[in-house]
C-alpha cells in the first residue's frame, strides 16, 4: 500500500538560471508575473497561486549551460488557461515580445489548445487550456 500523501497540489517550483537578472526581466517584465521576494542570487515570482523560486548559477554550473527537456528531470511547466481569448492573446504577445514559441497548437490526445514557449535558459513552458 502506498503512502497516500494528502496534498492540495504544488506549493512551489524552483528553477536555476544561468543569468538571474535576464531571467528576472523575462518573468516579471516580459511575462508580467508579480515579483514576490528578492534576495542576493534568488528571487520569487507568483504565477496564479504557485510560487516560483529562481536561483542564479551554482558554483559547479557549467558555463553556457542550457535547459534540456530530454535529460532526466524537469520536462516542462504547464500553466492552466481557463479562457480561449486569453490563450490567443498570450500567444500573440509572446510572438510580439520575441519569445520563442510554438504558436497556437492543438493536443490531439487531450483535445486541448495550448502555446508552448521557452524562457531565456530554454526552460520549457506551456499555457494550456483547462
Amino acid at each position: 500500500m502506498g503512502m497516500n500523501i494528502k496534498t492540495p497540489g504544488v506549493h512551489h517550483v524552483s528553477l536555476r538560471t544561468a543569468d538571474i537578472e535576464r531571467s528576472k526581466r523575462f518573468y516579471t517584465e516580459t511575462l508580467g508575473f508579480q515579483l514576490a521576494m528578492e534576495l542576493p542570487g534568488f528571487y520569487l515570482f507568483v504565477a496564479g497561486g504557485t510560487a516560483f523560486g529562481v536561483q542564479g548559477p551554482a558554483a559547479d554550473t557549467p558555463a553556457g549551460d542550457k535547459f534540456n527537456p530530454h535529460r532526466v528531470g524537469l520536462d516542462h511547466i504547464g500553466l492552466g488557461c481557463p479562457d480561449e481569448s486569453e490563450l490567443e492573446r498570450v500567444a500573440a504577445a509572446l510572438t510580439e515580445a520575441g519569445v520563442e514559441n510554438t504558436g497556437l497548437k492543438f493536443d490531439e490526445t487531450l483535445g486541448k489548445r495550448y502555446v508552448a514557449f521557452k524562457d531565456p535558459d530554454r526552460i520549457a513552458w506551456e499555457f494550456y487550456m483547462v
